[in-house]
């Protein structure tokens, strides 16, 4: 920027703001502000010709005055005319007048838009950079009409000085946020790429914000930035800071260019080119290293400069999910920062851990730091850091630790802020009710919620509780007789008077028997909690009431009396009124049998998502593609083959034994799958129309599928209008599997048209019978699609999904490999090592073992090769192998015609890096088969 000099001093405006300042009253400043418009005006109309400083001044003393407070109506056409001076302080005031007090609808805009191109074409950097800004601050849809197709030019130009690249870019991302539409996508976009390559750090930082912006609606058009973004990260990562001591900020080397470096690789899927990933995870392994080391400085600048890097960082570690090395780093650095005296840093681990928590990688190295969120959720005194506890303890929930975490989360209920104890008590029932082993357990806890946070439970809840009691004849009776002790409390919530009324209504006689729950202690209980309640309470204890006189004819002239009585005839509430009228006439004149029959048990309700859980969603606000996450985190005991689960996708179990179907592939008959085709595969389609040609597999495809041989649940496919994630589980020869379709554009997709693609032999082996999906999916939403499974014999293909709809007129086809692999019906056998050694020696006949010496592919943890065995579904068999360096498996392999019997052995040298992998099974092609999946794992 040029130098002030002396005369640019403006000595008048000087003294007029003291003379403000001196003002000791508002009509004082007023009365001087008056004086001063009128002299100003007075000059502006004046026959002498103003010279350049003049009109400055006069027009810094109108800007003093709107900032003030105070309306200006003329000087705008003097402000417009310094725009013309050649004298940069002259045109730095009148831009910046044009700045704060010209609107876009102005007669003047056209005069001002010339004065800019004329800047713009001038190739002085300093004018340029005058009217890039002035553009940038309007920001107005006029000046992106006008501007939006230069500003592109002015940037990727060669000759453009390095302050104006920087200026131009920033210019046109605020182009681009007022309106889009207006800036055009061209041979700019894949030139400005480049200037990531760009040895001026500030033209790279300014260029990063442009392209991260610009990739996140077009991302096939900046897809090239990946390796660039690698790149110049790498750089930046491995330097030192002197290397780089213009950007280096209390020795954090560029630690904003590296934010918004890491930020625009979240855009994208892991980088599919195994140098540029290589490159990647060195950057990030290196800056995870940093983060261990001690800091330079004891400036609070320092570590905030260093934590921005690493929490972006884990972000992109989060993002990718594809490293378990470095989601565990990532975890266990957090899990540090968990106990820092910062609240700032305690408030983003938490945050962050609560994505760790949804991946299969990290969600145990998660799990290990349960004691101290708990502790949090007791001592912060922050309530957004105690939110945030909450909120990792249930992402961090499954069955291993359910009780423990619903324990805390009641214990912290009693004392937690109003504003976030509705979000709780939802939390807690949904946990119940997802990780319910013992449905006494459920029971209590939902009654305790209730004793606790009466208030803050939601009719969803205690629906819910009635839904699974009814469901579950396993906990009717004990379901009753805590009710009917809960409700002996002299004060109770209205909420358990539901419970209790519709419960023991249907339920009642099953406790019936024991003199101190007898039906007229029943009803007498029920009926001294009448009067303190809400009329939609008394219209239910009403239908209680006639469901007695069915259950206990006994009570029924008690009933009556009290149905007959004037404070329920002559209700003033209609609907009391009605329900006594006609009870009362239905439990006199009907029949024992009538009675009976109008008055049965309440069938089983139908299997349906859970009614808590959407209404959790929808607290926590809308979401593109909110059921993928939720799909990520719901896992079957986490690995294939883990304990039975109690129940599926939280919904009521639709059959009421205890056997109950728990997949629901018993539940209802499937949905057909259309005829299959005379020639060909098997075409399991949706819709009746014929399907156009099948797509080639999509780009990484099969490493999508190989990631999922030892996980059920996460993120199958992705570009930049579709992301596939799919939820699955698996008992013995059968499976479900929910295939989620989110649309992550604002356009519709249309004619969208899933289908399900197995070849002969596939379809003879794999029964697969699909449920039908809108044809419609709406921008941002996402449609689910659910695919029953039987295993009918060993199979080696997998089927393949394939994809069909219209998106803003064009065609799309999609094809990706559904990963249902032989492994996903295995079932973990534990066994002793004598066991294990005497079954291995029965299998030895040569056809019966298959052996695999391979390279390893991943960095040989322990914890994550157990991990991926435990997934694979094999039971992970402890001090059975005489080296204890060794892992061994056991499980059967269930199918609907055998049961399989499997044993694994794998064995890691270290020192070669390398593992010899050996299946014995008594079916050669499983072995194989199974040899083949298990061994691309590490």
């Amino acid at each position: 920027m040029p130098a002030v000099s002396k005369g640019d001093g403006m000595r008048g405006l000087a003294v007029f703001i003291s003379d403000i300042r001196n003002c000791k009253s508002k009509e004082a400043e007023i009365k001087r502000i008056n004086k001063e418009l009128a002299n100003i005006r007075s000059k502006f109309k004046g026959d002498k010709a103003l010279d350049g400083y003049s009109k400055k001044k006069y027009v810094c003393k109108l800007l003093f005055i709107f900032l003030l407070g105070h309306d200006i109506d003329f000087g705008h056409m003097e402000a417009v005319n310094l725009l013309s001076s050649n004298r940069y302080t002259e045109k730095q005031i009148g831009y910046l007048f044009i700045s704060v007090l010209v609107n876009s609808n102005s007669e003047l805009i056209r005069l001002i838009n010339n004065a800019i191109k004329n800047d713009l074409a001038s190739r002085n950097p300093t004018f340029m950079g005058l009217a890039l800004h002035c553009i940038a601050n309007v920001g107005s849809r006029e000046m992106a009409e006008a501007f939006a197709g230069e500003i592109p030019k002015i940037l990727v130009a060669g000759d453009t000085m390095d302050s104006v690249k920087q200026s131009a870019a920033l210019c046109l991302l605020r182009l681009y946020r007022t309106s889009p539409d207006l800036v055009p996508m061209g041979d700019w976009t894949s030139r400005v790429v480049h200037l990531l390559n760009d040895q001026h750090l500030g033209v790279v930082t300014a260029a990063t914000s442009l392209i991260t912006t610009l990739a996140q609606k077009n991302p096939e058009e900046f897809k090239t930035s990946v390796s660039l973004a690698v790149s110049r990260l790498s750089r930046i990562v491995t330097s030192a800071s002197t290397d780089l001591q213009d950007y280096t900020y209390y020795f954090v080397p560029a630690p904003w260019l590296s934010v918004k470096l890491l930020r625009l690789l979240q855009c994208y899927p892991p980088p599919e080119d195994p140098a540029v990933r290589g490159r990647l995870t060195e950057c990030l392994e290196a800056i995870l290293n940093k983060a261990q080391e001690p800091p330079k400085s004891k400036k609070v600048q320092h570590s905030n400069a260093k934590n921005a890097v690493l929490f972006e960082a884990i972000s992109l570690v989060i993002h990718h999910d594809s490293e378990p090395n470095l989601l565990v780093r990532a975890c266990n650095q957090l899990g540090q920062f968990l106990q820092h005296r910062e609240t700032n840093l305690r408030y983003l681990a938490l945050e962050s851990m609560c994505t760790l928590a949804s991946s299969e990688f990290s969600h145990e190295a998660v799990k290990t730091h349960i004691e101290t969120v708990i502790n949090a959720l007791k001592t912060e005194r922050d309530v957004s850091v105690r939110q945030r506890a909450v909120d990792l303890l249930y992402a961090m929930c499954d069955r291993s630790n359910a009780q423990q975490i619903v324990a805390e989360m009641l214990s912290y209920l009693e004392t937690a802020d109003y504003s976030i104890r509705e979000e709780i008590v939802l939390k807690v029932a949904i946990l119940a009710e997802k990780y319910a082993v013992d449905y006494t357990w459920y029971v209590d806890t939902i009654l305790n919620l209730i004793r606790i946070a009466g208030d803050y439970v939601s009719e969803e809840v205690w629906y819910r509780v009635i839904q699974i009691v009814i469901n579950r004849d396993d906990v009717q009776g004990y379901a009753a007789k805590t009710v009917f002790e809960a409700l002996q409390a002299p004060a109770c919530h209205e909420n358990l008077v539901k419970v209790g009324g519709y419960i023991l209504g249907e339920f009642g006689n099953l406790i019936a028997g024991d003199p101190r729950s007898s039906p007229l202690t029943q009803f007498h209980l029920l009926h001294s909690k009448f009067h303190l309640c809400s009329v939609p309470t008394r219209a239910l204890l009403l239908s209680t009431y006639i469901k007695f006189v069915n259950l206990f004819p006994e009570v029924k002239g008690t009933i009556q009396d009290v149905l007959r009585s004037d404070s329920q005839l002559r209700n003033a509430d209609v609907e009391l009124q009605q329900r006594a009228v006609e009870y009362l006439r239905l439990s006199t004149v009907a029949s024992t049998d009538i009675l009976a029959t109008v008055l049965e048990e309440m069938p089983p309700f139908p299997e349906r998502e859970s009614s808590i859980l959407a209404k959790l969603k929808k607290k926590k606000g809308p979401s593109t593609v909110t059921d993928l996450e939720e799909a990520k985190r719901e896992r079957s005991a986490d690995v294939n083959g883990g304990p039975e689960p109690a129940l599926a996708s939280t919904s009521a179990v639709s059959t009421p034994s205890p056997s109950a179907d728990l997949l629901g592939l018993g539940a209802a008959p499937p949905v057909p799958a259309g005829p299959p085709p005379s020639s060909g595969g098997l075409l399991v389609d949706v819709f009746s129309d014929s399907p156009s040609a099948v797509a080639p597999l999509a780009p990484g495809s099969e490493d999508n599928f190989a990631r999922f041989v030892c996980k059920n649940n996460g993120v199958l496919f992705e570009n930049q209008l579709l992301q596939i994630g799919l939820k699955s589980e698996f008992r013995q020869n059968l499976g479900r599997m929910f295939i989620f379709y989110g649309n992550k554009t604002s356009t519709q997709f249309l004619n969208f048209t899933p289908t399900l693609i197995c070849s002969d032999d596939l379809q003879a082996n794999l029964s697969l019978q699909t449920k039908p999906v809108d044809p419609t999916v709406d921008g941002g939403a996402q449609v689910q699609q659910a695919v029953n499974i039987e295993c009918v014999s060993d199979f080696t293909e997998a089927p393949v999904l394939n994809i069909q709809f219209r998106y803003g007129g064009t065609f799309q086809n999609v094809s990706v490999k559904l990963p249902i692999t032989l492994n996903k019906f295995f079932q973990p056998t534990e066994m002793a090592s004598q066991d294990f050694f005497q079954r291995w020696k029965q299998l030895s006949n040569p056809q019966q073992e298959v052996q695999s010496i391979f390279k390893a592919k991943h960095p040989m943890d322990t914890e994550v090769t157990k991990a991926k065995i435990i997934g694979f579904g094999s039971a992970l068999l402890e001090d059975v192998d005489p080296n204890p360096a060794n892992f061994v498996g056991a499980g059967i392999i269930h199918t609907r015609t055998a049961q399989i019997g499997c044993l694994l052995r794998l064995e890691p040298n270290l020192q070669a890096q390398m593992y010899r992998l050996t299946l014995r099974t008594s079916r050669e092609t499983v072995s194989q088969r199974l040899c083949e999946l298990l061994s691309e794992q590490f």
